[in-house]
């Protein structure tokens, strides 16, 4: 004879909406009579509804799904006043019991619309807006085109947020990611005349000449009467810009070295132990990953950290590193230690959400600065090394070898360096008199300001009381406290150049989350539940 409990019969969700029956404590029960069907079998819960509550078969459609959540309210009301009359100091673990499996999935999808129709009311309000664009493939193989905007209404508030993440099952080419984020901004209802910009990581297909998405984008929008600029990611081309400095003559012997190290189990434990009976200062070598941004700057400084102890253990192995006895090469090693760190704190600094792109093109040009510093000391005839304290110990460990005549050659690669600087961020240096119009009104001549900002301009600057609030306010609040009809075109740059990103990092970060949420054993996990997930985290 069978047994029910052999079968394997389980509670099926679809049984919520079609005929109004949850599963508590392994009991399937009616949300409309609260009466409990004995087996977790569809004839038997169909037959129940048909019979006593067929009633609601008119309810259809959303109407169904509002009834739904009526009922499992009324059923959780019921179910805590009977709690406070039995056990009330057990009142809030039972607020914390869900009643099914997918009860979380169903308030995640609640919060997420209800995030979406706030960022819709936003939108109504914005005077212009700009898009960040970031495309990558997740762990099923399906290609994620995230769409950031950053908005910006009349009183300069400024709203940076998920628009949407678009789920692409087939070709990745311009056109196509292309219809995903017109999609997008139609679906907020959003005007494409107020679009100010785009901004990208820099792949063919988003900054191809005549089909890829920037281009394709502001051409939509000069059809609707606005104009756009295309950026391609300011911490992209840093990391492009850092990488023009190989030294392969170091990098490949250091890299060998933890690899070989670090492959191998019974070799890493080994290393690791050493490093403990030493004391030494580190605990481990670190692994270089090229695609991390601060890889590069940490597994070198952590490699120079430890070059003495890793010399000594690979003298027991029996694979010595001829490389750490000479002193050129440790003064290049050094050097590159220390103008990588250099790269890395520009590379943080330019990080972070609801950064203005301002903010970060000061940054940029503060370290072209530093660069031009760098090489005026490095040429001298007695080089100055105040900034390079890795390279400045290897001269004072090696004062015979006469090391200082390689700065000049360290001055000339800081110099290429630079240049590999200037020639990539033309993007951002074709509109650098908005960007300082913007953030030093008060420093810019009204000859060199556009036409139709000039008038303004003069006024401004005539004004003593504004010139002291823009020292002390921040400049939002100084361009938020300006009159609106006495400076309204210089308002309305600030507006386009606070609504510009001035990089991809919200969509960098946010693939993390995409990586961390969809792994390897949630492959399975929708795109529409993966869209309303990021929603909440962000």
């Amino acid at each position: 004879r069978r047994k029910v409990d052999s079968e394997g019969r389980r509670f099926q969700d679809r049984w919520k909406v079609e005929y109004f029956f949850t599963e508590i404590e392994n009991h399937c029960v009616c949300l409309i009579c609260q009466e409990t069907v004995a087996v977790y079998k569809e004839f038997n819960v169909k037959r129940h509804y048909q019979s006593r509550h067929s009633t609601y078969d008119k309810l259809t459609g959303h109407d169904r799904s509002e009834k739904l959540k009526q009922l499992e309210a009324v059923l959780i009301e019921c179910v805590m006043k009977m709690v406070e009359n039995i056990c009330p100091e057990k009142k809030q673990e039972f607020a914390n019991i869900c009643l099914a499996r997918n009860t979380v999935a169903r308030r995640i999808e609640e919060i997420s619309s209800d995030i979406k129709r706030q960022l819709t009311s936003k939108g109504v309000d914005f005077d212009f807006f700009s898009i960040a664009c970031d495309e990558s493939t997740d762990l099923s193989d399906t290609a994620q085109l995230l769409i950031f905007m950053r908005g910006v209404d009349d009183e300069m508030n400024v709203t940076e947020e998920l628009l949407d993440l678009q789920s692409l099952t087939d070709q990745t080419r311009g056109k196509d990611l292309f219809v995903s984020v017109s999609s997008a901004i139609d679906d907020m209802k959003l005007p494409w005349n107020k679009v100010t910009g785009i901004i990208t990581d820099g792949a063919p297909a988003m900054v191809g000449e005549r089909s890829g998405l920037s281009t394709l984008i502001c051409n939509k929008v000069i059809e609707e009467g606005g104009k756009a600029i295309k950026l391609h990611c300011i911490i992209h081309q840093q990391v492009l810009c850092a990488k023009h400095l190989k030294y392969d003559h170091v990098m490949k012997p250091v890299l060998k070295t933890i690899n070989f190290i670090r492959s191998k189990a019974l070799c890493h434990r080994q290393f690791k132990q050493f490093l403990l009976d030493i004391q030494a200062e580190y605990e481990d070598v670190l692994y270089h990953n090229d695609v991390r941004w601060l890889s590069r700057g940490s597994a070198l400084q952590r490699f120079y950290s430890l070059r003495k102890e890793i010399g000594e253990f690979l003298e027991t192995k029996g694979q010595p590193m001829r490389e750490l006895s000479d002193p050129i090469w440790l003064a290049d090693l050094g050097f590159l230690v220390d103008i990588t760190k250099h790269l890395n704190v520009l590379n943080t600094s330019l990080q972070g959400k609801d950064a203005a792109v301002n903010q970060l093109y000061s940054h940029l040009k503060a370290f072209g600065t530093k660069l031009q510093l760098f090489i005026r000391q490095l040429s001298q005839t007695q080089p100055n090394t105040i900034h390079f304290s890795a390279l400045q110990e290897i001269m004072n460990s090696f004062p015979q070898d006469n090391i200082s005549a390689q700065t000049s050659r360290y001055a000339a690669d800081i110099a290429s360096l630079a240049g590999e600087f200037k020639r990539r961020f033309q993007d951002f240096a074709a509109i650098e008199k908005e960007i300082s119009l913007f953030s030093s009104p008060f420093s810019v001549d009204p000859d060199d300001a556009p036409d139709q900002l000039q008038l303004e301009l003069i006024e401004l600057h005539c004004d003593s009381e504004l010139r002291s609030r823009h020292q002390q306010l921040s400049l939002v609040n100084f361009y938020r406290q300006l009159d609106k009809s006495r400076f309204q075109e210089i308002r309305t740059l600030a507006k386009k150049m606070l609504s510009l990103f001035g990089s991809t990092y919200m969509c960098e970060k946010t693939f993390s989350a995409v990586n961390f949420n969809k792994n390897r054993v949630r492959t399975r996990l929708s795109d529409s539940h993966l869209r309303d997930i990021l929603h909440v985290m962000l």
